[in-house]
């Protein structure tokens, strides 16, 4: 599947280098801020569980994690631009501190719903740790709540990518850094 990319952005080296610098931002953050009980990581399945996986070994506080599913993009390249929550979390989030674990926020739409949704359901603050940051192609502000915080990995030029979790329906995910799939293979 190597041969299927045009370009290396970001290598494991890299990406494991920048998951221990948000890491330990979290860790301080959190640590001063006395957060009790222990704050919630809510990952976005299934791009971000790598990501979720490798972060969390790396906060140093007690926490949770749960997996909540929001579909948008179907087996295309672009949102559809109507995200909806296909699988709700198992934790209860009322009265707690929520980071939202993201893959890649690229439009914006999925964010402001899973934020809205997490919001509904009684969470005291909602950060946002995006793996990705793609502003150029943001139509929607999202709005953080409470004291939440947005923690981003790499900022992502506009450029299809997969890899570290991350898919082209459903393939690429294994790969171990993050890569700009070449046109032939989605278009």
């Amino acid at each position: 599947m190597d041969s299927h990319i045009e370009e290396v952005l970001w290598t494991q080296d890299q990406i494991s280098a920048r998951v221990s610098e948000l890491a330990a931002e979290i860790t301080s953050d959190f640590r001063a801020a006395a957060a009790a009980p222990p704050p919630v990581f809510v990952a976005v399945a299934t791009g971000a569980f790598l990501f979720v996986a490798d972060l969390v070994r790396k906060v140093e506080l007690p926490l949770v994690v749960d997996f909540v599913r929001s579909d948008s993009y179907g087996s295309g390249t672009e949102s559809s631009g109507a995200p909806a929550v296909s699988l709700d979390l198992k934790v209860d989030v009322r009265g707690r501190h929520v980071v939202l674990v993201e893959d890649i926020v690229d439009t914006g739409n999925t964010l402001s719903c899973l934020i809205g949704h997490l919001k509904s359901k009684g969470a005291s603050s909602i950060s946002v740790c995006a793996f990705l940051d793609k502003p150029v192609r943001r139509k929607v502000h999202f709005q953080l709540v409470g004291d939440g915080k947005f923690y981003r990995g790499f900022e992502c030029p506009d450029y299809f990518v997969v890899g570290y979790g991350m898919d082209y329906a459903e393939l690429y995910r294994s790969l171990p850094y993050i890569g700009v799939l070449k046109p032939e293979y989605y278009t």
